[in-house]
């Protein structure tokens, strides 16, 4: 939806987005009690310092701002990955990428290998532990009765299970922060278990329009952001 290099987005003031999404989208009353945990993990700063720094001036500003309850932290795990080269097909699957001009590949008597597939070793991070601290959250509250309706930012398909029991609860709202369609897993049914559930897909102006002030306390606004 946005590149990283376009400023006016990033500085978002999650209490305030998601407040006025129940408002527009769900038919629940108007929440009186806001609680946002924000689940994230910290960016290295060995390979990305600028990121570090920016990403501690948010977290600083949110906490300052006491727009949010908690912030939950997962972390990155660095490794290396050995995996297929690859190219997308038009709805994003991966396609192998195998033997043809201009990178052939020939045996040792020199006969072409047309089905010849390429494998890269590169270095990932990977966030760990996020979705599942957003799993954790969403359980403690609903079955500790914390809260009458609760609301989920995810695409990931990986939270399919603690949504749907949660729905058997409490009204469960699901808001999809990504320009990609909602996760198939993610859906159901409005009138699903205690009924009252809706789903949206954020848009560039919910993201420019919910933005914290410039400075928060004494946390300025990244110049990128």
């Amino acid at each position: 939806m946005f590149g990283r290099s376009a400023p006016g987005w990033r500085w978002l003031n999650l209490e305030e987005m998601i407040t006025d999404i129940v408002g527009c989208t769900s038919m629940w009353a108007a929440p009186h009690d806001v609680e946002v945990t924000y689940c994230t993990a910290r960016i290295s700063g060995s390979d990305n310092p600028v990121g570090q720094r920016e990403q501690q001036v948010y977290l600083n500003a949110l906490n300052a701002s006491g727009t949010i309850a908690h912030i939950e932290y997962g972390s990155f795990v660095a490794r290396v990955s050995i995996a297929p080269l690859a190219t997308p097909n038009a709805k994003g699957k991966p396609v192998l990428a195998t033997s043809k001009p201009p990178m052939l590949v020939k045996d040792s008597k020199g006969s072409d290998v047309p089905d010849a597939r390429f494998l890269a070793s590169v270095a990932q991070r990977e966030e760990k532990g996020t979705d599942v601290n957003v799993a954790a959250h969403l359980l403690i509250d609903v079955l500790t009765r914390r809260v009458d309706a609760a609301v989920v930012v995810s695409n990931d398909s990986d939270l399919a299970l603690p949504i749907r029991h949660a729905r058997t609860l409490v009204p469960v709202g699901v808001i999809n922060p990504s320009p990609s369609y909602c996760a198939g897993r993610l859906r159901g049914k409005s009138s699903d278990g205690v009924g009252g559930h809706w789903w949206y897909q954020v848009s560039r102006s919910d993201f420019t329009n919910h933005q914290l002030p410039p400075t928060v306390s004494r946390y300025t606004k990244p110049r990128p952001w």
